[in-house]
């Protein structure tokens, strides 16, 4: 694999990211369709904003390793909290895969993604959490979520998509995560059992040597959304990742 391409996968390199707001990064072909998807937003009454964009592979490790550790809370697919002292090494590696990405396989990398709520429906004082109930019926950012599954269900969404829309038996659904489809697949389709497995045998974070030892399984239920959209290739999009 070329090495700028892995190096954009795995959230080591920064080159194909433009600065949007503050401290979040975009890869810089969505700033345009991002702008657009905000307009339409506003528009409907909702103040769309980014809670999460470009995430490093640095911070990646270190949500993990805290997670990992017991250092932050831990959840299963409900969102009811776990006792992180009773749970066995594999079922705290596939606890931490339900919410959380292996650090270098985060789509977060790529400057794609985004974790989105409505700045307008923020209760004063409130801190946003990024839970399923903040997203369901009478929470506060429902109206957006509704908002966001007619847009993307008419296919008029601007390319954005949720690659965690359905619980298929890995990532948990996360109403709150969009994905720029056109530049996302193109990195997804990078993405394989087996650079995955050279990828892992490089780390020494926590549960890495697990997470090795059960790769085949963890790119299958966890990594692999290919199903999520169509697929397109660099060619027909005309896109670049530079």
């Amino acid at each position: 694999m070329d090495t700028s391409l892995l190096a954009q996968l795995t959230g080591t390199s920064e080159a194909h990211l433009q600065v949007w707001e503050g401290d979040i990064k975009l890869h810089r072909q969505m700033i345009m369709p991002w702008r657009q998807l905000q307009g339409d937003a506003r528009k409907a009454g909702f103040d769309l904003k980014i809670a999460s964009g470009f995430r490093s592979f640095e911070r990646q490790r270190s949500i993990w390793q805290a997670k990992a550790t017991g250092q932050r809370p831990l959840y299963d697919v409900s969102g009811a909290a776990q006792n992180f002292e009773r749970l066995s090494p594999e079922d705290l590696l596939h606890c931490l895969l339900r919410w959380s990405a292996l650090p270098g396989t985060s789509r977060h990398h790529w400057g794609t993604d985004v974790d989105v709520y409505d700045a307008a429906a923020l209760p004063d004082g409130y801190k946003l959490q990024l839970i399923p109930q903040e997203y369901a019926a009478g929470g506060p950012f429902s109206e957006l979520s509704e908002w966001l599954s007619e847009r993307i269900s008419a296919g008029a969404c601007g390319g954005f998509f949720r690659p965690y829309a359905c619980d298929n038996g890995g990532v948990a659904v996360e109403p709150w995560h969009l994905s720029y489809q056109p530049l996302a697949v193109v990195y997804e389709s990078a993405c394989s059992a087996e650079q995955l497995r050279a990828w892992l045998g490089l780390q020494d974070w926590p549960l890495a040597e697990l997470a090795l030892e059960n790769c085949d399984e963890i790119f299958t239920r966890y990594i692999d959304v290919s199903g999520s959209a169509e697929r397109f290739t660099e060619s027909t999009l005309g896109l670049s990742l530079s």
